[in-house]
């Protein structure tokens, strides 16, 4: 048995037609949210022990553990000033005999260069799922191109197009090690 197989444990069937639902459900929210400039209120689709976190770059892993702190810390201290950016959905892959499911999205910002076109990270973004029964997920991991993000975020101050909550949101970055915020390996559930 492989680190994988005792990963995903005893083989379990999800319904198919449950997961696309799930899928639907989430992007659905997904939109909503955006539109408010608020995706606390997706914290409802994660069970209560869910777990969701990201690398960022060589020095640091995010991890939210519960519902509460993906509330709080991914979905609100993390996401405060990103007003105005969206994260389309373009595809998504669904394994229905472990109920992980890969989206891959796009992050734009409503803010444009002067040539019309929006500012966009380049690369590939993607969240990876595992679903926990009930329409709600038990696990997420995302994924981007850091490399991509400091280039836009650089191209972004340079050309003074940062919006104020986006420079809030680096002013407090840079003033210490946030909540959630882990060095690599150190958080309290593995990134993967």
């Amino acid at each position: 048995m492989t680190q994988f197989d005792r990963r995903i444990g005893p083989a379990v069937q999800f319904d198919r037609a449950e997961l696309d639902e799930m899928v639907q459900r989430w992007v659905d929210e997904n939109k909503r949210c955006e539109s408010l400039g608020d995706w606390k209120p997706l914290a409802e689709m994660y069970t209560e022990d869910a777990t969701y976190g990201w690398n960022y770059g060589p020095k640091d892993d995010f991890m939210a553990v519960g519902r509460d702190e993906i509330r709080d810390l991914a979905l609100g201290q993390e996401m405060d000033g990103l007003e105005g950016w969206q994260y389309p959905y373009q595809q998504f892959v669904i394994d229905d005999r472990s109920g992980d499911v890969i989206g891959f999205w796009k992050q734009v910002s409503e803010r444009t260069r002067d040539d019309g076109t929006h500012y966009q990270v380049t690369g590939i973004g993607g969240s990876w799922f595992r679903y926990g029964g009930n329409f709600q997920w038990s696990w997420q991991r995302d994924f981007f191109d850091f490399g991509n993000v400091s280039s836009l975020f650089l191209e972004m101050i340079t050309n003074n197009a940062m919006s104020d909550g986006m420079n809030a949101r680096i002013q407090r970055a840079t003033s210490g090690r946030l909540p959630g915020w882990y060095p690599v390996g150190k958080a309290p559930v593995p990134l993967w």
